[in-house]
């Protein structure tokens, strides 16, 4: 499987994953069109070939390009009726499909899993995606590790994982009292910390390449986040995303890590019971 992040921060997310048979998603659609194209372009990704854009929530960050992007190349949208409702966009109905937090969808070779989470929007989820060899995890947007995550983060082969605030930084920030609280009340995000801790005590040795994401641009920095998880990474590749530009497209198969395991298949009967096993408290 192929994948890269276009764009991760507090001010637009776009996450492009494809499996080795050609199908390809968007998770999100955070930053204008054109910047989609243009990210795209560098990476030699065609916007024609997506075939449906996943939508984690509705905040203005993950869907800012959506109406124009799926209407531009037609693209099907899959998306919970909380976070359609609140999005409070008008697209063709023919493109909205309306699904619930933990629904799995097949598009071509991918199996997409709704991951329900903790996070102050209407109906959010975060998604893992897999070929039914490689399990890719896009956990961002966290206001707490809930056994969701939890479970997503010991199956994933990739992990793409918000680390968002240092919490001396924001504490110490311009941020209002008001926007501090809701950021760490455990309905808004997680910082440098906890997400270090949800990831040590539930990572496997099947994990390959760790990304972490979502970074505040006014709350954190590349290089805290790089010293904080760093010295737990050596067997594997460590990423940091950012807003400013898109990564490299990465192929799972050419990362090289001291972890060379066996591939083991997410069946699908194991996922429906124990892969949403904390739905209702979500």
């Amino acid at each position: 499987m192929k994948y890269s992040a276009l764009a991760s921060g507090s001010n637009g997310n776009c996450y492009y994953l494809a499996s080795g048979e050609g199908d390809a998603i968007l998770i999100d659609a955070g930053i204008n069109t054109k910047h989609i194209e243009l990210r795209m372009a560098k990476l030699g990704i065609d916007p024609s070939h997506i075939s449906a854009i996943f939508i984690t929530h509705e905040h203005s960050d993950h869907i800012r390009g959506l109406s124009v992007f799926c209407k531009r190349y037609q693209v099907p949208v899959y998306i919970t009726a909380g976070s359609y409702k609140g999005s409070r966009l008008n697209l063709p109905p023919d493109l909205v499909h309306i699904i619930l937090p933990n629904a799995k969808v097949e598009i071509g070779s991918l199996s997409v899993y709704g991951i329900p989470k903790y996070h102050d929007a209407k109906e959010p989820c975060s998604f893992l995606v897999s070929d039914g060899k490689i399990n890719i995890g896009v956990l961002t947007d966290l206001g707490r590790a809930c056994d969701n995550v939890k479970h997503v983060i010991k199956h994933a082969d990739v992990l793409l994982l918000e680390a968002n605030y240092d919490e001396e930084m924001l504490e110490k920030g311009r941020y209002s009292f008001y926007l501090k609280n809701r950021i760490r009340s455990g309905w808004g995000h997680i910082s440098n910390r906890l997400s270090l801790e949800v990831f040590l005590e539930n990572r496997s040795p099947r994990l390959k390449h760790l990304i972490l994401s979502h970074l505040s641009g006014q709350n954190n920095t590349v290089e805290l986040v790089e010293q904080t998880f760093a010295p737990h990474c050596a067997d594997l590749t460590l990423s940091v995303a950012t807003r400013y530009q898109e990564t490299e497209l990465f192929d799972v198969y050419q990362l090289k890590t001291s972890n060379e395991v066996a591939m083991a298949k997410l069946e699908p009967t194991y996922t429906q019971q124990t892969l949403f096993q904390a739905a209702s408290e979500v």
